[in-house]
């Protein structure tokens, strides 16, 4: 007999499908597992006592505001670097991903020139404060829900301390520390 190059390949994808139905029919028929009573993994889930609605957190655990006097300039610089990617810091200068930080200890919060805040930042009102700076610097999206900044804050008091004394700095005219 003489058979094509296609009756041949469909013959083999034939014997291999036997083969392979063929194993595992005789593989169970062999090895036999009952199922198990019950999870080897067990999980529990608690029950939330706390009727009382959260809490909102009261701003950093450790207050920057406390360190102003003892913090180093350069090292206020040093930390910013993070953030050289997103804002420029120069007078006058273009905004980046984020806004220019020129100036910005007492400017209107969301009142960079030509740069499009999120509702959530415009909806704050108020000025930067020290403080304020402290906290947003903290963790952003705790201070300001929604805000456009990805940035996921910083948790030591001495270089948020640091980066709001050089905050400071970028101005022709500094606002006195609290």
């Amino acid at each position: 007999m003489h058979f094509s190059c296609w009756e041949k390949l469909g013959f083999g994808v034939l014997v291999a499908a036997w083969v392979a139905f063929g194993s595992n029919f005789i593989g169970d028929a062999l090895i036999h597992a009952d199922p198990l009573e019950q999870s080897a993994y067990q999980v529990v889930l608690l029950e939330d006592t706390n009727t009382e609605a959260p809490q909102a957190d009261s701003g950093p655990v450790e207050d920057a505001m406390t360190m102003l006097a003892s913090v180093d300039l350069d090292q206020g610089e040093k930390v910013f670097g993070k953030c050289k990617s997103c804002h420029s810091t120069d007078e006058g200068g273009k905004n980046g991903i984020g806004p220019n930080l020129w100036d910005i200890v007492e400017r209107a919060k969301g009142g960079a020139d030509g740069y499009k805040y999120s509702d959530a930042m415009l909806e704050k009102g108020g000025n930067w404060s020290y403080a304020d700076l402290d906290h947003f610097l903290t963790k952003p999206k705790d201070f300001v829900p929604k805000t456009k900044m990805s940035f996921q804050g910083l948790k030591k008091a001495s270089d948020r301390a640091a980066v709001v004394l050089y905050l400071r700095s970028l101005s022709a005219s500094p606002k006195p520390l609290p």
